[in-house]
């Protein structure tokens, strides 16, 4: 008699807001404005710029894409796989120091404070641009935030905020503390205008997507990079998010590595 097996779907599954969300091409902007409001911690960036090869022309398209590969294990990967490169990532970042110049302290890359914000405003922004680009509504929104808990403990936090109310609070708590730095000037210029071994079409797109993902930030984060935070902004950006997942809708899906490639066929109810 043979026993069927059943397949391990890692930290969320085809029934998960998550995986709906993260199949789709238009969360690319959710990653640059993630990438943006990371940018404004301070300790954050520096450590980042002090530790990290994305600022070296010659390493930063191959250091993206570890991080890109990291995301997608962590989201479509087996049990076993997400703990392998969450292991690694906790040994990395718990190796690793940073220099304040403002207080000359030096500090750890893996401080509670540091991951949780880096984690806060990557899932925060993947749930936002999926509101207002019509993937999900408010409750799945929350359902979201909720899930990506677990996608928190596996990096060492022990909580996150896990709905929209919570996150509003959180950045409520942190705001006070964000500003522009030098370093965020830097990788805010790398991320507008892509160098070093980025393939070409990714050199013509990303400009693009960076202008819009500045354009979904928070108004007092617009504020912090110079730019106007305006209710007439908010709305073109909506509406640039709406078209675009329109657009990326009825295109061929691009080639992906086999777990997201298992994921859109579970999610959308094909043959494994």
């Amino acid at each position: 008699m043979t026993v069927a097996v059943e397949e391990d779907l890692g930290l969320f599954g085809p029934g998960s807001v998550t995986w709906r969300v993260h199949i789709e091409p238009v969360m690319w902007v959710a990653g640059f404005r993630a990438l943006l409001l990371q940018s404004l911690e301070p300790r954050v960036m520096r450590g980042t710029y002090q530790n990290s090869a994305l600022f070296d022309p010659a390493k930063a398209w191959a250091r993206f894409q570890r991080t890109v590969e990291f995301v997608g294990t962590r989201t479509f990967g087996s049990t076993a796989d997400v703990e392998r490169v969450a292991a690694r990532v906790r040994r990395l970042h718990a190796s690793l120091r940073g220099y304040d110049p403002d207080t000359g302290e030096t500090f750890r890359l893996d401080e509670p404070a540091n991951l949780l914000w880096v984690h806060a405003t990557e899932v925060e922004s993947y749930a936002h641009v999926a509101l207002r680009a019509g993937l999900v509504d408010t409750i799945d929104a929350d359902r979201y935030l909720a899930e990506s808990v677990r996608a928190a403990r596996v990096i060492g936090l022990i909580d996150a905020p896990s709905s929209r109310e919570e996150m509003h609070a959180y950045y409520a708590l942190r705001r006070p503390d964000m500003r522009m730095t030098d370093e965020a000037r830097r990788a805010t210029m790398n991320l507008f205008a892509p160098k070093g071994q980025a393939p070409t079409a990714v050199k013509i797109a990303v400009p693009t997507i960076a202008t819009l993902a500045v354009a979904t930030l928070p108004r007092w984060a617009r504020r912090c990079y110079g730019l106007p935070g305006l209710p007439t902004t908010d709305i073109g950006a909506t509406l640039a998010l709406r078209a675009l997942r329109t657009a990326t809708g009825v295109l061929p899906d691009v080639p992906a590595p086999p777990n997201i490639e298992r994921a859109r066929r579970l999610v959308r109810g094909l043959p494994a």
